[in-house]
Parts: structure tokens; sequence; C-alpha cells
């Protein structure tokens, strides 16, 4: 973990991170139509995962471009929702899990789902955050010397 620092005050200023999740038919290549569609349109896939159900499938996805995510799938009628989530850097990538966790704990926030990205802006991984309390995770995760990523670090 790095220390706190300017960097991270200035990290958290700007705009949040948004994360899709996309309600898909369960059929085979579903997912692969989405990230082509997307990759058609210039917008990259930096995240996602899949929670699959005999009917359908929720697609959770970070992508490279919300706001033109946001408009496709509306003038497609794709059915999605759009939430904010925290992405924070681990400096000891796997190591730091259960740190992580415990700040969650010492804030007493609850952890609705996570998953790892696939891009590493500064050469760290970076792990997904979808909590009951943004603000309050983030203030303790922040003091405890960890980094708090906003869309423009991921979209460069």
């Amino acid at each position: 973990m790095s220390s706190p620092s300017s960097a991270t005050k200035e990290a958290i200023t700007g705009a949040p991170v948004k994360h899709f999740s996309i309600f898909l038919h369960n059929k085979v290549g579903a997912l692969l139509e989405v990230v082509k569609f997307f990759e058609q349109k210039g917008v990259i896939v930096l995240a996602f995962s899949i929670v699959d159900s005999a009917e359908s499938a929720i697609a959770r996805m970070i992508v490279s471009d919300p706001v033109l995510v946001g408009k496709l799938l509306h003038e497609r009628d794709i059915a999605y929702v759009e939430t904010t989530v925290l992405v924070v850097e681990l400096a000891e990538g796997a190591a730091d899990l259960g740190h992580v966790l415990n700040c969650l704990l010492m804030a007493e926030v609850n952890l609705l789902f996570s998953y790892p990205l696939l891009v590493r802006p500064r050469g760290k991984a970076l792990l997904v955050l979808h909590v009951d309390d943004n603000e309050c995770a983030s203030t303790v995760m922040q003091g405890e010397g960890y980094q708090i990523l906003t869309q423009s670090d991921l979209s460069r």
C-alpha cells in the first residue's frame, strides 16, 4: 500500500466509476454479441463478471465510455442498471484482499459483489467493489493508504 497523498485526494474528485448490469438471454454467444457491438462503437470492456440463471444472465461490466454505453443500451432497448462502484488499487495484489475486507468491516459497510479488472492503468491489480456506502468505504480505505480510482483513471 502506498501512503495517502495529494494524488489520492485528486483521484476522488474525478467522475466515479460507473458499472453496468446488462440483462442478457442465457444463450451461447450473447456476451460476445454485446462485446463486439461495443467494440464496433469504440468502447472497450475493462472488467466483467457473469451471473447465470436458467433463463437469463446478468453481465456486470465496467467500460471505457459509460456515457456512450448508456446511450447505446437505451437506443437498442437492452435492459440494464447503471450504478456507481469503487475501484481500489491493490499495491500488494491478492495479498491485500484480507486487508481490504477488514477495511469494509471497520467501516461497517456491506460488500454486495466484487470482481477484478482486466486492465492495470498504473501496473497494479484492481478490484471492483459494489458496497452499500461508497463514501464511508472510500474514506476508510483511503485512510488505510489505498488508492481509489476514478473513471478517468480507467478510460485513458
